[in-house]
Order: structure tokens, then C-alpha cells, then sequence
């Protein structure tokens, strides 16, 4: 198999995931962007957090939100966890790396704000400890996981939204996870700013 053959192999791997997942995910992606734009509504924030590549999917939600996605609009608050290095730093330094998101979001968090919290695998010990924060705190919170959901899915309650991509691969994941994000993006500017 030649390079390009290959690509085209990895660009059907996508579509085939993509299309597989797209019935099953509407109703909740919907759910959540209601969600987000009521909390946004009320005067309440966003705040997503993730590792590696889901760490990266935190930080362009909270930007497209912060700046803009396709449409003019006023700025719109969101933070993503993964971004100031001292307090990542301190925090995994001085207690645990496992803290390094739920100590931000007890420190920033408020009722009624919304976490987005990203993980491929369900199993990030620390975003599961960003969701425990965010239920002691009276936050809603918006799972984007994968395969089986992992140890996440078993402690969402009842009231959160789990968005899970039951593909294997991690690239797959994460691709679907990029286009559940702008996905959301366009319907928050569609609910704020109409067709």
C-alpha cells in the first residue's frame, strides 16, 4: 500500500466513525449545547479540562467560545483548565497530579457553571477528580469520553451529559470529539444569534 492509499485508508477510518456515532450522539450534543447556553444565560461560565490531545480540545472549545466561532458575537466565558503552567505545576507538585483540574475548579468554579471534562478512555484519574469537584460545587457537567465510557461514565449522575464515542481508536475519538465541539459552538451562536 502506497503512502497515499494509506491516507485515504485513515481519511474512510474517520468517515466510517464519524457516520457510525452521528445517530447516537445528536440527541446529546443538542442536550448539551442547550445546557451550556442556559448556564451562559443565567451569567455562569464554562470550564473544560482534559490530557494530551483532549487538552487541546479543551483549549479551542474555550477559545471559539471566548473569541468566535463562525459569526460575529460578544466574547462569551469560558476557561480551559490546561493552560496556566505554574498552577498545573504547583498543584501536581505540592499535592498530586490527580488534582491539578478539580483544585482549579474549586477555586473557580461556582453553581451553575458547566464543566466540560475530555477523556478518550473515561479513565483520567484527574479528570474523574474534576468531576467529583464539580458535583461537590453544584456544577453540570458534559463528559466527552470514549469506548466504554471507562471509570468517568460509572460516576456521572443523574442531570449530566455523557457525549461517549464507542470507537477503539484514539485518533478516531479525538476527531469526533473536534467535531462535537465546533458542533456545539455552532449551536450556542445559532441559539444566542438565531439562523
Amino acid at each position: 500500500m502506497s503512502q497515499a492509499e494509506h491516507v485515504l485508508e485513515l481519511f474512510q477510518q474517520s468517515i466510517a466513525v464519524k457516520q457510525a456515532a452521528a445517530p447516537a450522539l445528536a440527541a446529546p450534543v443538542a442536550q448539551a449545547a442547550e445546557c451550556i447556553v442556559q448556564a451562559l444565560l443565567q451569567g455562569a461560565k464554562l470550564l473544560a479540562c482534559g490530557n494530551g490531545g483532549s487538552a487541546a480540545d479543551a483549549q479551542h472549545l474555550a477559545s471559539e467560545l471566548v473569541n468566535r466561532f463562525e459569526r460575529e458575537r460578544p466574547g462569551l466565558p469560558a476557561i480551559a483548565l490546561t493552560t496556566d503552567s505554574s498552577a498545573l505545576t504547583s498543584i501536581a507538585n505540592d499535592y498530586d497530579f490527580r488534582h491539578v483540574f478539580a483544585r482549579q475548579l474549586k477555586a473557580l468554579g461556582q453553581a451553575g457553571d458547566v464543566l466540560v471534562a475530555i477523556t478518550t478512555s473515561g479513565n483520567s484519574a484527574n479528570v474523574a477528580e474534576a468531576v467529583t469537584a464539580a458535583h461537590e460545587r453544584d456544577l453540570q457537567v458534559i463528559a466527552l469520553t470514549g469506548r466504554d465510557g471507562g471509570n468517568l461514565a460509572d460516576s456521572l449522575r443523574d442531570g449530566d451529559i455523557e457525549i461517549r464515542v464507542t470507537a477503539q481508536s484514539t485518533a478516531r475519538i479525538q476527531e469526533v470529539h473536534l467535531l462535537v465541539i465546533h458542533c456545539l459552538c455552532e449551536l450556542i451562536d445559532r441559539h444566542l444569534l438565531g439562523e
